[in-house]
């Protein structure tokens, strides 16, 4: 398993987003090489028929002033995000360069088997992944829960109702960006509230799961847990308090995003 993000759903909390901090590596500790100012990119996904109409539609944002170009518009997120933590030590946990298509990228790879991690719209947490045991089998440290204690708290500290309202401001610069990744006419915020669907699916573990590691990645010994999404994963592997934590969150995003999606076809 490699390089899991954390909620980029969040995501739809992180300008919406800008809260998706990622999650640390089932690899253990050593040398990690990136390329530099790699572009954002992804394999095209499967040819999409255009959809008839979106099945959570938004209202238009109402704004003061027009929005950036999607290519330029690094700054007003970095700005936005700014603003909504109030705290200039945010800006610290955040890849800003192509932000809103590294979400939209790592949005839509989250309930598929694999992450890109160049792609992360938010840096890796703090530390190196904890296990307890041996060869012969493994589990997660039940310490390594406080890894994320600072990306929990982050996301806790604005309300779903905030987040949601700057993803609606912002939200032009999604759809574009979700259109160019290969999906014209298909609707990312459809994309984004099946892909919370799925992180709420996730298992809920009462006990750290078993481990194995064959080779440099530890796996999952239980079949059923290894074939997980990656976004499930993620929240497999944080604890299971902290995943009650996320989820919650998760669920009071989503309802924000149904609520304006209904108010929406109330009026037509």
């Amino acid at each position: 398993m490699r390089k899991p993000i954390w909620w980029a759903l969040l995501i739809a909390g992180l300008a919406i987003l800008a809260a998706v901090p990622y999650f640390g590596t089932l690899r253990q500790p050593g040398p990690k090489s990136e390329p530099a100012g790699s572009p954002v990119s992804e394999p095209s996904p499967p040819a999409q028929q255009a959809s008839p109409g979106p099945r959570y539609p938004l209202p238009l944002p109402a704004l003061e002033a027009p929005l950036p170009a999607l290519d330029t518009s690094d700054a007003t997120l970095r700005n936005s995000v700014r603003n909504l933590w109030g705290d200039k030590s945010v800006e610290e946990r955040f890849q800003f360069k192509d932000f809103i298509r590294r979400v939209v990228a790592t949005v839509d790879n989250l309930p598929r088997r694999k992450l890109a991690s160049r792609l992360m719209p938010v840096r890796p947490v703090e530390g190196s992944f904890m296990v307890t045991g041996d060869d012969d089998g493994y589990t997660i440290a039940a310490d390594n829960a406080r890894r994320y204690a600072p990306h929990i708290a982050l996301l806790e500290a604005v309300t779903p109702s905030q987040l949601v309202t700057l993803y609606l401001r912002l939200y032009p610069l999604f759809q574009q960006a979700y259109e160019d990744l290969g999906y014209p006419g298909q609707y990312f915020n459809d994309r984004l509230i099946a892909v919370i669907d799925d992180a709420l699916d996730a298992p809920d573990l009462d006990t750290p799961a078993k481990l194995l590691r064959p080779k440099v990645f530890y796996v999952y010994a239980d079949p059923a847990l290894e074939e997980s999404s990656a976004g499930q994963k993620v929240l497999m592997r944080m604890g299971s308090e902290n995943a009650a934590r996320v989820k919650a969150r998760l669920r009071a995003i989503r309802s924000e995003l149904e609520k304006q999606s209904t108010n929406i076809s109330r009026t037509r």
